[in-house]
């Protein structure tokens, strides 16, 4: 079966294939086993039926096998085998004549075989050997048996009896592998050919459109991997079953592989099949080149275009925090839409790079060129929605502050317009505390508004539109107008606030001083009731002498002095009060009872600092007077007078004693305890005692100085010898 798949250089394949001669192959009407005869021709096996068979069919088979060899295997000659023995006589007759006819020159002998019994008598009429010169090849009636006298038994198969193994069908199968791979092959390599020199010309010829639609009719993948298993068929060099037992093949000349022939094709094909990998890779770099250039203009004009114009209309900033809200979520609309371009820009640039790397020098500038371009588009517009993100931004917090701040503005001026009714100074220190604390809050916040609204300004000062090329600056004139107008409308709020604030700290400080004069007014009042009462309890001495009851009069003085200023601070202060609620317009507030009980407690005071001086003065009398009588050397007229002025003034001082003091209101209070009054009065007493028995005394002596007196005067001669004693 190899020789019937070989062929030598000389190879030229007929008109036939094995497609036309198919029932040929397969019926067995020509074989080439691959046997040899004794001078190294190719025996050609002819296995005749019973059955007739088409003249037609056995040339058209015949001359697609003679196709085969080469034209050196054919100078050899051909043996052939006509194994006629199932076959009738005129049938190998007249194939026979048909070989005369087709090939008389290549044919150097024909071995007819023959049934054992049957042509014996036939023969006789028709001798091949006589007809020799003019059939032009020998003719031999053999028998089967005797067939190995012509041809070695290791080039004839089993059937004639050899040892040579051969599978018609398997022959047949890799025949038709074989012609297959030559003919795909070879329309493979002029398709290849003619799409490799087209695509030579269209790099000559820049300007002709390539044609990208002419592709292979067979896939040069599978043809090469067609060839290369037949070559590792041919390379085996074994015949059909030979690996399942059977003898060893041994090689043919070289003329009859059709190895040189198949690694010629390969060789070809694999050639013209790298030349147009490239051809492809070229191909679909410049798709892709041009799929690229379509998609950055896509990217391009669509941002310059329609994004651009999407940022230039959206300008305004709001004028309160909800339709500063609907202006970020309009732009975060925005920013999805462009975030589906810049997903294109990054899987763009990513296919940029891929090509860059191992892109063509002639690319190399076009690629960064589009890269460039790509770049910069994008970039400037991310950098325009980030420039706009943080405008809106800006301007959610210019308006979240100032929210903030009118909010504060109106609850300070909700507290400024309240009315105040503190209970005491503590309340009202505690409310001026937090009115403070909001002032200085809402100062905070008005700074606050003015750095974010300058912030906002500088912002949009900054901010430019770039459409279709070129800036185009962003008119923000109403918004900054806006920014401006609220932080000047917060200020004048705040300056209001801060007037009333003013008036009301100014307010709030009287009716301290207010609540501090009402409070020392009734402390004064305090002060007066515990001078009041100090007086009654504990200045109740009246002194031991006319010396020390003056001492008294003057501390009693200093007392009423202390009084008195006291008394006045409360007047002073009251006063105060009342001048302190005409200014604030306070008619619900007055001094209330502390005057009334600042002048009753006065009063009292004024009653028994009266008495407690006229019991001083008394007293004061009732001393000089007994200190009098005790000094003595006094007319005994006036010494009478003041005996009796110390009896009258200490009687009635002792009755001053036992009266209470009795107020304006009619109520009584008494000096000190009833114990304190008795130890006055018993004082007092003993001393008028003393005068008393000083008096006695006096009076006693005086009597009896009278009577010497009057003993002289009647009995003078009786005393002239007494002598008076020393110092008489």
């Amino acid at each position: 079966w190899l020789l019937a798949l070989t062929c030598g250089s000389g190879h030229a394949v007929g008109s036939s294939s094995p497609s036309e001669v198919n029932n040929g192959y397969f019926s067995g009407l020509f074989v080439f086993t691959g046997g040899k005869d004794r001078r190294s021709g190719l025996i050609l096996t002819i296995p005749l039926c019973t059955e007739q068979t088409s003249m037609e069919e056995l040339s058209s088979t015949l001359d697609y096998l003679l196709g085969i060899p080469s034209d050196k295997c054919k100078a050899r000659g051909f043996t052939v085998i006509v194994d006629g023995r199932k076959s009738q006589w005129n049938i190998v007759k007249t194939v026979v004549l048909m070989l005369q006819n087709v090939i008389p020159a290549e044919v150097s002998l024909v071995c007819v075989v023959k049934p054992d019994e049957f042509w014996d008598k036939k023969v006789t009429h028709f001798c091949f050997w006589k007809e020799k010169d003019r059939l032009g090849f020998e003719v031999i009636l053999v028998s089967a048996n005797k067939l190995t006298r012509y041809i070695e038994p290791c080039q004839l198969t089993d059937e004639f009896g050899g040892s040579l193994v051969y599978d018609h069908m398997d022959w047949v199968n890799k025949r038709l592998v074989f012609e297959k791979f030559t003919k795909e092959s070879t329309s493979l390599l002029d398709e290849l050919v003619v799409i490799n020199e087209s695509e030579k010309s269209n790099q000559l010829d820049k300007e002709r459109p390539p044609d990208c639609n002419f592709l292979p009719s067979f896939d040069p993948e599978t043809v090469l991997q067609t060839g290369h298993e037949l070559l590792s068929e041919l390379q085996q060099r074994r015949f059909n079953g030979s690996e399942g037992g059977g003898g060893a093949w041994s090689p043919m000349d070289d003329e009859l592989l059709a190895q040189p022939q198949v690694m010629k094709l390969l060789d070809s094909l694999r050639e013209q099949y790298t030349k147009y990998q490239e051809v492809c890779r070229q191909r679909s770099k410049r798709s892709q080149l041009e799929e690229i250039q379509t998609k950055v203009m896509q990217v391009v004009n669509w941002l310059e275009g329609p994004g651009t114009e999407q940022l230039r209309t959206q300008w305004g900033i709001g004028d309160s925090i909800r339709a500063s809200q609907a202006l970020q979520q309009k732009h975060e609309e925005i920013e999805s839409q462009h975030s589906e371009w810049f997903a294109v820009y990054v899987e763009l640039n990513q296919q940029i790079a891929a090509l860059l790397s191992a892109g063509d020098e002639e690319d190399l500038v076009e690629l960064k060129g589009l890269q460039q371009q790509l770049s910069d588009v994008c970039y400037r517009q991310a950098s325009q929605l980030e420039s706009r993100q943080n405008v809106l931004q800006s301007a959610h917090e210019f308006h979240s502050t100032a929210q903030d701040l009118s909010q504060q503005l109106d609850g300070l001026l909700g507290m400024l317009c309240a009315d105040v009714a503190p209970a005491d100074g503590a309340a009202i220190q505690q409310t001026l505390k937090h009115l403070e604390e909001k002032l200085k809050s809402v100062e905070g916040a008005l700074a606050g508004l003015r750095e974010k609204g300058q912030v906002l300004m500088d912002q949009m000062s900054n901010q430019t539109s770039w459409s279709y090329g070129k800036d185009v600056p962003i008119e923000n004139k109403e918004n900054i107008d806006h920014i401006q107008g609220v932080m000047e409308d917060m200020q004048l709020r705040k300056q209001r606030c801060e007037d009333m604030v003013d008036v009301r700290r100014l307010k709030m400080l009287q009716m301290v001083q207010l609540f501090k004069c009402e409070e020392d007014a009734s402390q004064a009042v305090e002060w007066l009731g515990e001078l009041l009462d100090a007086l009654l309890k504990t200045h109740i001495r009246l002194g031991d002498d006319s010396l020390e009851t003056k001492v008294l009069l003057e501390k009693h003085k200093k007392f009423v002095d202390v009084a008195q200023s006291t008394y006045d601070y409360g007047r002073q202060l009251l006063q105060a009060t009342v001048v302190l609620c005409q200014s604030l317009r306070c008619t619900t507030r007055s001094s209330g009872d502390t005057l009334p009980r600042l002048n009753r407690v006065w009063k009292q005071f004024t009653v028994t600092s009266e008495e407690r001086v006229h019991r001083l003065e008394m007293a004061c009398s009732f001393h000089t007077a007994a200190e009098k009588v005790d000094q003595g050397n006094l007319s005994a007229e006036v010494e009478q007078e003041t005996y009796e002025e110390v009896e009258m003034v200490g009687k009635a001082l002792l009755d001053r004693l036992t009266v209470p003091v009795i107020f304006p209101d009619g109520s009584e209070q008494y000096f000190g305890s009833p114990g304190d009054m008795a130890s006055s009065a018993e004082h007092i007493r003993d001393k008028m005692k003393l005068v008393e028995d000083r008096k006695l005394t006096l009076h006693e002596e005086d009597e009896e100085e009278e009577d010497i007196e009057f003993c002289i005067l009647s009995f003078p001669c009786c005393f002239l010898f007494i002598i008076p004693p020393s110092g008489f």
